[in-house]
């Protein structure tokens, strides 16, 4: 028995309270909180930006940990977590479209398909019945089993996914362009690979969520040929 166990048996029901304020939760708490702050400082302040924006990407990788180690894991966190995931990539993508209007559009097509995507999954997840919405079987599909099994590669994906859009916004800014440009560079090939996940997400969300509609038009049919 684990010490976040053996502390809840002691203390007798787990109340809402409880959970609200679960080690993963107040990480999620200060990871949006960071967020926020970094948006303040987008427009100029870019050294101090990064730190902040880059220490709520950071701390996605701990609050999981977390839950597992105290095992607190819980509804709320996992939505905090995909939706700061998003609500995080969104503004900076707001602030891309005005630094890059050229690419506006394309910003707001890789935006529409990461926030439909992740939606659609987490929602055809939870209708299929999976406890998770990183519960994704191998035989449904293998890189998404891969990205969402294998910890070190999810790490390394999303890492570098806002490494990407981390140095398109440090090239923004004159004295920091070499570098952004080198960021961007470095971290295009893992970037590449996690918009395909984003596309196959989406396709096999849907894919899913037709397939529980159609089980449910089936047996509604036969229900009605009974009656």
């Amino acid at each position: 028995m684990n010490q976040a166990t053996t502390g809840a048996v002691k203390k007798g029901t787990v109340t809402t309270h409880d959970v609200l304020l679960y080690i993963p939760n107040k990480i999620g708490y200060l990871r949006v909180i960071t967020a926020v702050l970094s948006f303040f400082t987008m427009a100029g302040h870019p050294m101090l930006t990064a730190w902040l924006y880059g220490i709520s990407c950071l701390l996605d990788a701990l609050d999981g940990t977390m839950a597992r180690k105290y095992d607190q894991c819980s509804r709320l966190g996992a939505v905090l977590d995909m939706i700061t995931d998003r609500s995080t990539t969104s503004g900076l993508l707001c602030f891309l479209s005005i630094a890059y209007p050229r690419l506006c559009v394309v910003f707001q097509l890789l935006l529409g398909v990461d926030l439909s995507s992740h939606y659609m999954h987490m929602y055809s997840q939870l209708s299929a019945g999976s406890a998770s919405h990183k519960s994704v079987s191998k035989e449904s599909s293998k890189l998404l089993h891969l990205y969402y099994t294998r910890r070190d590669v999810l790490f390394c994906v999303c890492f570098f996914n806002e490494t990407f859009y981390a140095g398109l916004y440090l090239a923004v800014f004159e004295n920091h362009y070499t570098f952004g440009k080198w960021l961007v560079i470095i971290s295009t090939p893992l970037y590449l690979f996690k918009q395909l996940t984003n596309v196959i997400q989406l396709q096999r969300a849907a894919m899913i969520l037709a397939s529980l509609d159609a089980k449910d038009a089936n047996e509604k049919r036969a229900r009605a040929t009974k009656e």
